[in-house]
C-alpha cells in the first residue's frame, strides 16, 4: 500500500511539475517533484517562532519552559498565560490544562489524538514529518505526511460569501512576487492555535505569507492571526522548514491505530463506529 501510494504521487508529481513554473518567472515552486519536502527548521516539537517585533503567539511559561523530546527528559507545555494577546476568557481556560500539565497529566494535542491542526495549527503540527506541495495554476494542495492531513488553496478567487465553517476552513491565495500569500476563514472553533491549547472562535482570520529563503533550501511562513473574539490584538508569528530531496511520502493514517493511550475523556481520539466497506 505504501509503494502504490508513493508512486501515485510519483505520477502526479511529474505532471504537476510543470505548475507553477508556467505562471511566470517569479512565481515560487515549492514543489518541483514528488520527493521535494519540507521538514522542520528545528528539533521536534518546537514552537512557532517569534515576530521579529510587535505582539507574538503564546509561548512557554518562564518558570516552565518546554524542554523538547530527546533531551534527557520528557516535558510538556505550560503556557504563559501573561501574553496580552490573550482575552479573558481564553487565558482562563487555558488554566486548567496547565494545572493538569503541572500536576503530571499528558495534555492535549491534536497530532495524539488523530485530530485535524486546523491553521495555523497546521503549520505547527507538521513539526515531526515532511510536507509536501503539489502546485498546478488553480489550486495548490499541501499534504503532511502524519496522517496524511491535506489542505487545499485555490489560486486567485474570492472567498465565498458565507463559507461553512470547516476544520481548514476556505484558503484562498495568490502569487506576489516570489510570495505565496493564503488568506483563510471559516474555521470552525474546535482547533487549537498552537501546541499550548490556545483557543479560537469561529471569527478567526490567517494569512500566511510562504516564501522560500536561503537559494530555496528553507522555507518561511509569515503568519498574522486575527480574531477580535479571542485575542486583544491581531498578532505575528513565524514558521520554517528546511528542504530535503528524495523523501518519497509515506502512508501514514493516524486513525488506523485508534488506541487512546492518554485516555483524554474531552478530546478522544475518532472511531469509526462501523466498518466503511
Amino acid at each position: 500500500m505504501v509503494r502504490a501510494a508513493a508512486l501515485g504521487l510519483a505520477m502526479l508529481g511529474s505532471l504537476l511539475v510543470s505548475g507553477a513554473a508556467g505562471q511566470g518567472a517569479n512565481v515560487p515552486d515549492f514543489g518541483p517533484n514528488s520527493v521535494t519536502a519540507w521538514i522542520p527548521a528545528r528539533p521536534a516539537g518546537d514552537d512557532f517562532y517569534p515576530p521579529d517585533s510587535g505582539p507574538g503567539p503564546v509561548m512557554s511559561d518562564k518558570d516552565h519552559p518546554y524542554v523538547p523530546n530527546g533531551q534527557g527528559r520528557v516535558s510538556y507545555r505550560v503556557a504563559d498565560l501573561s501574553n496580552p494577546i490573550l482575552q479573558p476568557w481564553a487565558a482562563e481556560r487555558m488554566k486548567k490544562p496547565n494545572a493538569d500539565v503541572l500536576a503530571g497529566k499528558v495534555p492535549f494535542t491534536a497530532d495524539s489524538r488523530c485530530w485535524p491542526g486546523g491553521v495555523p495549527g497546521f503549520d505547527i503540527y507538521a513539526r515531526v514529518r515532511p510536507i509536501y506541495f503539489l502546485q498546478t495554476p488553480e489550486k495548490i494542495t499541501i499534504i503532511e505526511e502524519s496522517g496524511a492531513e491535506v489542505r487545499r488553496i485555490y489560486l486567485n478567487v474570492p472567498h465565498r460569501r458565507n463559507p461553512k465553517p470547516s476544520w481548514y476552513g476556505e484558503s484562498v491565495g495568490h502569487y506576489e512576487g516570489d510570495e505565496l500569500v493564503v488568506d483563510t476563514i471559516g474555521m470552525n472553533d474546535r482547533t487549537f492555535i498552537d501546541s499550548y491549547r490556545t483557543p479560537h472562535t469561529s471569527r478567526l482570520h490567517v494569512v500566511e505569507r510562504f516564501r522560500m529563503l536561503d537559494g530555496g533550501k528553507t522555507l518561511q511562513a509569515a503568519i498574522t492571526v486575527d480574531d477580535p473574539g479571542a485575542f486583544t490584538t491581531p498578532w505575528r508569528a513565524l514558521q520554517r522548514w528546511r528542504r530535503r530531496e528524495g523523501l518519497v511520502i509515506e502512508e501514514l493514517i493516524c486513525s488506523g491505530n485508534p488506541t487512546d493511550f492518554f485516555h483524554n475523556e474531552d478530546y478522544p481520539i475518532p472511531e469509526a463506529k462501523s466498518a466503511d466497506f
